[in-house]
């Protein structure tokens, strides 16, 4: 799941994996909405005939595909796919592949990853899988001994069945 969170000057976009950066200035290359539609449509898993469902009788998936095919798309129709991307159009607009790869790729290491608030152990897990065993073992020892009591219980009131029998 996408959540998106934009401020004035930068936008950035969260997902569960990693974090898209992107800033607002202008860079030498152009931006292409086409592809940046394409790119919000296949985060979000949506095939091009879902697109072309969601946004009326007069399209197509050939069109949705004609249409990520251009650079520049209307305003009408990116206020459209954003609605339905739940994305703000902005982020349609200014989305900038590789500047957000290049944040991603200089940040990736470390403990500035998206990845830093997965589980860290506090704890080394081989000893407390070494202290496991020796819990299991204390504790078949003191069965065995606890058997081995109710064992010599049960020969001693035998041995003195037997007595009485052999005095009889």
């Amino acid at each position: 799941m996408i959540l998106p969170l934009f401020h004035k000057g930068n936008c950035a976009i969260f997902t569960t994996e990693i974090i898209l950066i992107m800033t607002n200035t202008e860079s030498s290359r152009k931006i292409h909405h086409g592809r940046n539609i394409k790119r919000f449509r296949e985060m979000f898993g949506l095939k091009q005939e879902a697109l072309a469902l969601e946004l009326g009788d007069d399209w197509s998936q050939k069109k949705v595909s004609r249409m990520e095919e251009n650079e520049r798309v209307e305003d009408e129709v990116l206020e459209q796919v954003a609605k339905i991307l739940k994305v703000p159009v902005e982020a349609i607009k200014n989305f900038d592949e590789e500047v957000a790869i290049n944040i991603i790729s200089n940040t990736f290491h470390d403990e500035s990853s998206a990845y830093s608030n997965n589980y860290k152990c506090t704890f080394n897990p081989v000893d407390k899988i070494i202290e496991l065993f020796s819990e299991n073992k204390e504790l078949y020892e003191r069965l065995l001994q606890s058997e081995k009591e109710k064992v010599e219980i049960l020969e001693r009131a035998l041995s003195g069945v037997s007595k009485r029998n052999d005095s009889n």
